[in-house]
């Protein structure tokens, strides 16, 4: 099953809407004649991968991370290929958690096939997990990154960032990129920066798609992320028609949703959710960070911390990472809890962190 972890995971980032799946053939000797894995959305899914190579495997067993699919979609259900296999035993990680997807190790079982369940099943949903969020609660998964001081802070004063922290964290930022369907920042990021948002020095990366969260359109047109692969703009039912049209003509997409004065971001995850986006990585200020976690949308966080004080206070005090509607008592806090040891990237470290 960890081999069968091993091959899905190598698809990350890129089969979206569908999960990663990772299939090991064993035959009835227990020797290894195939492996395969779920590659993209439209392409044949992990087990039909693994036996298009071997064909029939009499007495055979298949490990699987997710368990065969009963229902028709882009491609045929895998639970009749498994079955016209010959195998004769079938381990799985997880059974399928959408309604009208699931059932097809109950069907295997029925047809003689012996069915073990819930093999490193945790290790499973673990590598599922965006998947899982959007599949169950309609929306994507949502990991906020942020590069900060000792003191919490993403700029001096007069606004200088470049870099808080070290190359080591740069490039570990560009492959959390590179495994999310989607990098979000907000309008003050692309004012203040002007990010192409693009995936660079990742072996094999490709560039998610950007969303930009903003208001009023002010997005402009000549911004550097526009004209590189899909982009969207978030905008209220307010924004300008004349700035619509002039983002429409470089290629972006313009979503209106509801709200006034600023976007209704429950609203945007449902339809990023709807165009079949499963995870989100937020590389926004602290405006944006503080109104996902405002509106419960926060599935993870990954500080990066750098080994500096910018200090300062009042008007000399730098932007933290995160802002938000604050609280008034300590236990109205949101908590989160350490999900992974803390890493050393070069001078910096790394904390991944996930809401209680």
């Amino acid at each position: 099953m960890r081999r069968a972890l091993a091959l899905a995971r190598r698809a990350e980032g890129r089969t979206a809407p569908n999960p990663m799946v990772g299939c090991v053939v064993l035959d009835r000797r227990g020797r290894v004649v195939a492996e395969g894995w779920h590659r993209t959305a439209g392409a044949p899914h992990g087990e039909a991968a693994a036996l298009a190579k071997v064909g029939r495997v009499p007495g055979g067993t298949l490990y699987i991370n997710l368990e065969p699919c009963r229902h028709q979609g882009r491609t045929p259900p895998c639970a009749p290929l498994v079955a016209a296999s010959g195998a004769a035993r079938l381990v799985v990680g997880m059974l399928d958690p959408i309604a009208g997807h699931g059932g097809g190790a109950a069907w295997l079982a029925r047809r003689g096939i012996a069915v073990e369940r819930g093999v490193l099943e945790a290790e499973c949903r673990e590598l599922n997990r965006a998947w899982i969020t959007w599949a169950r609660k309609r929306r994507p998964w949502f990991t906020l990154k942020a590069a900060a001081s000792l003191d919490g802070k993403v700029a001096t004063w007069r606004g200088e960032s470049k870099w808080v922290t070290g190359e080591a964290a740069r490039r570990e930022g560009h492959r959390l990129r590179d495994s999310h369907d989607a990098v979000m920042v907000g309008v003050g990021t692309v004012l203040a920066d002007d990010p192409r948002l693009t995936v660079r020095g990742v072996r094999g990366g490709r560039d998610p798609v950007r969303v930009v969260v903003d208001s009023r359109l002010r997005t402009p047109p000549d911004a550097a992320l526009l004209g590189r692969g899909r982009v969207i703009v978030a905008t209220t039912r307010a924004a300008p028609a004349a700035r619509e049209r002039r983002l429409a003509a470089r290629g972006a997409e313009v979503w209106r949703l509801r709200g006034g004065s600023a976007v209704d971001l429950a609203a945007l995850a449902a339809r990023l959710a709807a165009a079949g986006i499963t995870s989100v990585l937020v590389e926004g200020g602290p405006t944006l960070h503080g109104g996902l976690l405002d509106a419960g949308v926060v599935d993870e966080v990954r500080l990066f911390l750098a080994p500096l004080v910018l200090g300062g206070a009042g008007r000399r005090s730098g932007p933290s990472w995160i802002a938000g509607a604050g609280v008034d008592r300590l236990a109205d806090a949101s908590r989160f809890t350490q999900v992974a040891p803390p890493r050393r990237l070069g001078p910096d470290l790394l904390l991944t962190l996930r809401p209680r």
